[in-house]
């Protein structure tokens, strides 16, 4: 098998040793088409980075923790005033942000300044660099060893070296060419010196056309690792954990609950309830999953998992821009969890007065 996926290699590297004075010339394009596809790849992978880091010194959502991008992506809800975004904010909140991160690296990167192709460019220019850096040091390393019968091999050593850490390149790759008898060194670097600017050239024609697709480990990918961590919600009215470690250890917990009609629950009379668990956990109501067993919410932990996995801290406070969004979005709420908001589930007529502006201002600045 390895032979048969060498064949190529070697049926080239005859050709080289055939071809007298050319042999140099042949030597050089087939390394280059070795390096062609590395250092391809190698762009796309400096350039995803770039962007991302781009990203996170100008942006203020890709500033700081996932707290700080939630105030980001609850703006962004508000100002779109989507009930849709909304519904699919609330139910899948780890996939809402992400697609939130991929929505605004697509627009950073494609909105008609040519700024993708920039980066590429700027990821192209400077491999470009470490690659004809690699050919002086090769030629500087070898051109004096005329004791060494294995020059070529050796210059193929160096230059791999080198390039380690700026594309992958393996040695092993240029095995069928090690053996060449290439004389003159110097000519070998002026050669190899135009081949990779015309390589270089014929790339950043390539990559004007480029889009997103080009990445195999996406720009939006590498931002929203930093905002990793655990990811469960609350069973009584979806709220995301706070814990910055994923699987963590210990109680699930979060600063600000939300009404839990947010997640269709209701008293017995099918009325929501715009109640917070939080402040619940101190009365004397009862809640039960599914028709099962009733619990006091001040025993909630008896009930098992998932809630016995939470630590809710007694809190009556509710975040003004739940009550603006519960007013905002009244009657879509209604229809989607099939209740009302009538008799013991009115909404508050303090609720009706809190304005959008209001409701973000309390959110304060990301």
């Amino acid at each position: 098998m390895y032979l048969n996926s060498k064949r190529e290699d070697f049926f080239k590297s005859f050709q080289i040793s055939c071809q007298g004075a050319t042999s140099v010339t042949t030597f050089v394009v087939f390394l280059c088409d070795k390096i062609a596809p590395a250092l391809r790849q190698a762009v796309y992978e400096r350039t995803a980075k770039s962007i991302a880091e781009d990203m996170q010194g100008k942006f203020p959502d890709f500033q700081g923790s996932r707290a700080n991008l939630e105030v980001c992506i609850l703006r962004y809800l508000a100002e779109q005033e989507n009930f849709e975004y909304f519904k699919e904010y609330l139910t899948y909140p780890k996939q809402f942000s992400q697609s939130y991160i991929e929505k605004e690296v697509q627009n950073y990167c494609l909105d008609g300044s040519r700024r993708l192709e920039k980066f590429l460019d700027s990821s192209l220019d400077l491999l470009y660099r470490n690659i004809l850096s690699a050919v002086t040091s090769s030629t500087q390393i070898v051109k004096d060893r005329i004791d060494r019968e294995d020059r070529i091999s050796l210059w193929l050593d160096e230059f791999c070296r080198e390039l380690t850490e700026a594309m992958n390149l393996p040695r092993s790759d240029l095995k069928s060419i090690e053996h060449q008898e290439v004389s003159d060194i110097e000519f070998l670097n002026n050669v190899m010196a135009n081949a990779v600017a015309d390589l270089r050239d014929s790339l950043r024609k390539e990559f004007a056309d480029a889009d997103m697709s080009v990445f195999s480990r996406q720009p939006h990918t590498i931002l929203a690792e930093q905002f990793s961590g655990c990811w469960e919600q609350c069973p009584f009215c979806g709220a995301v954990c706070t814990n910055t470690i994923p699987k963590h250890d210990g109680d699930h917990r979060l600063v600000f609950h939300r009404p839990k009609a947010l997640t269709g629950w209701s008293w017995l009379d099918r009325h929501c309830q715009f109640e917070i668990c939080s402040n619940l956990i101190q009365s004397d109501c009862r809640f039960r999953f599914s028709g099962g067993e009733w619990f006091p919410y001040k025993t909630y932990r008896d009930a098992g998992p998932p809630v016995s996995t939470w630590n809710i801290l007694p809190d009556s406070s509710m975040q003004a821009y739940w009550k603006w969004f519960v007013c905002r979005f009244r009657t879509e709420l209604e229809a989607l969890h099939s209740l009302k908001f009538q008799g013991r589930g009115e909404i508050p007529a303090s609720w009706q007065a809190i304005t959008k502006q209001q409701a973000l201002s309390e959110l304060g600045s990301p």
